[in-house]
């Protein structure tokens, strides 16, 4: 049972950085790519119906760490606090950004807006290099340090391609000037998601030893196994509804 666990733990914690690393990167590349308003707009209204989607693969991470592998989350916890901190500042500013930006018109609105959308973006890009790179390391060292930040500046650079080639192909017409095709997405979200792979194999053994008793694991398949299908059902409709054959203006009214 603890094994079924670790690969669902894997297979979410996979999946939050193949389907978020575009919104991540997306917002990376938003000074570069959004070179007019019309731009950013468009940008912006890309990425806006998946991000929600893909933040509910985070908050399941979440919970099937903190019921399947309490110990494990509490010495994480510990351990990254720093990084905790600063992802969770990052999350806030990145979606402030995103449902504040359009509230009120007027470019300086607009533009303040912008910049806290690739700030907030950056810093999860950053966090999440180092945690990897910490995690990596069996929490034996620094949180923060140089290594950590150059996996932190390897992690923005991979959000970054998936960002692109996510725009390339909801917007084959849009800012980057090129097209690319499904499966190109699907090569950048396993070059996204490749590190995160990495560390959930590396860290199987230390989580196995941190694994609830039986008895929990059994209850928690019982009450959450069940709800999959309609979280991949709810994800599956999500892309068909907003992919590329849909308008490319379209927008969710909160963003």
């Amino acid at each position: 049972m603890d094994i079924l666990w670790l690969g669902v733990l894997a297979l979410l914690l996979i999946g939050y950085f193949a389907l978020e690393g575009f919104d991540i990167g997306l917002g990376l590349l938003l000074p570069v790519l959004g070179r007019t308003p019309r731009d950013r707009d468009r940008i912006v209204a890309a990425m806006a119906p998946f991000v929600l989607a893909n933040e509910v693969w985070l908050v399941a991470v979440a919970g099937v760490l903190f019921g399947a592998f309490p110990a494990a989350e509490g010495e994480a916890l510990f351990g990254l606090y720093p990084l905790v901190v600063s992802l969770l500042l990052s999350w806030i500013v990145r979606d402030a950004g995103l449902w504040f930006r359009r509230r009120l018109d007027g470019p300086a609105w607009r533009a303040a807006w912008d910049w806290a959308i690739f700030a907030g973006s950056a810093g999860l890009a950053l966090s999440w290099g180092m945690a990897l790179a910490a995690m990596a390391g069996g929490l034996s060292g620094p949180a923060v340090g140089l290594p950590g930040l150059g996996a932190g500046l390897l992690m923005a650079a991979a959000f970054a391609f998936h960002g692109w080639t996510f725009a390339s192909w909801r917007l084959p017409d849009g800012p980057t000037g090129a097209r690319r095709t499904g499966g190109a997405l699907l090569a950048s979200a396993c070059v996204a998601a490749a590190p995160a792979a990495a560390v959930a194999a590396a860290s199987a053994p230390w989580l196995l030893e941190r694994a609830a008793p039986a008895g929990t694991l059994g209850v928690l398949s019982v009450i959450i196994l069940p709800f999959t299908p309609l979280m991949v059902g709810a994800q599956v409709w999500v892309w068909r509804a907003f992919g590329p054959r849909s308008a490319a203006e379209r927008m969710p009214s909160f963003f």
